[in-house]
């Protein structure tokens, strides 16, 4: 008999990634005042899978929590998921302080522990860091298997078969619960939300606690030195005839 499947969602609030980001004036990050934030787009692909895992198999599927590592405000982005067909919530308050992607792992680790998940589902990476670590740090701190970039999800009772995107082009794999699985972006598009299920998802449970409650202690691995703007592109050249790109590329010892 399969078991009952309890989702875990985690969602991270980002600079809106319609935005183009702006390096502040101490040159130590992007600028962040003033500016719109928004649900990670590969977290919203994450949300979008779980419901619709949950509406396809009502039946298996007990819960889907979403759980979000960050400031106060990050319950913007929670509320949302709860429109989006979510049941309940996690806030883990960190205030303004950045956390690197292990930290967030061995917090998610607790709320997997806590909330007795058997299926995570999360973005392949965030678009503020990019590190593309998260999910799989988690997988290895629960010693669960884990099915990276995924492109289409299957689950049949107590096993999941996933397709993932890699170099090669796309790989199959089927793993039993429980199981880790980060979303690439061809999996689904999400679903816009309307503004009366973003009224009924304040009556849904939103709870805050912070680090201390699951025994975390923040640390910061990593130091910033400086953040500079890429090099602007020197403008291109017209060439005439085949000799004379030839003739180019040498003088730029391309050749």
């Amino acid at each position: 008999m399969s078991s009952k499947i309890r989702i875990l969602v985690p969602v991270k609030r980002v600079i809106d990634a319609a935005l183009k980001p702006r390096i502040n004036k101490t040159n130590t990050g992007v600028e962040s005042k003033g500016v719109k934030f928004s649900m990670n787009p590969f977290c919203d692909i994450a949300v979008e899978e779980a419901v619709k895992i949950k509406e396809a198999h009502k039946e298996a599927v007990e819960s889907i929590h979403a759980v979000s590592i960050g400031p106060s405000k990050a319950q913007d982005i929670l509320r949302t998921a709860l429109a989006k067909g979510v049941d309940t919530s996690t806030l883990v308050d960190v205030g303004e302080q950045e956390i690197e992607p292990l930290q967030v792992s061995k917090l998610l680790k607790k709320v997997v522990e806590q909330k007795d998940s058997n299926l995570v589902i999360l973005g392949k990476q965030a678009i503020d860091d990019d590190s593309n670590q998260t999910g799989q740090m988690l997988a290895g701190l629960l010693g669960w298997p884990q099915a990276t970039n995924a492109s289409k999800v299957v689950v049949e009772g107590d096993f999941v078969t996933v397709t993932r995107e890699v170099d090669g082009g796309a790989e199959t794999i089927r793993a039993k619960l429980p199981l880790i699985i980060t979303t690439d972006l061809r999996l689904n598009e999400p679903k816009f939300v309307t503004l009366p299920k973003m009224m009924k998802a304040k009556k849904k449970p939103l709870e805050i606690v912070k680090p201390d409650a699951y025994g975390v202690t923040i640390e910061e691995r990593l130091e910033i030195l400086k953040v500079e703007e890429p090099p602007a592109r020197s403008a291109g050249v017209k060439v005439s005839s085949v000799d004379e790109l030839v003739s180019k590329l040498q003088e730029l010892k391309a050749l």
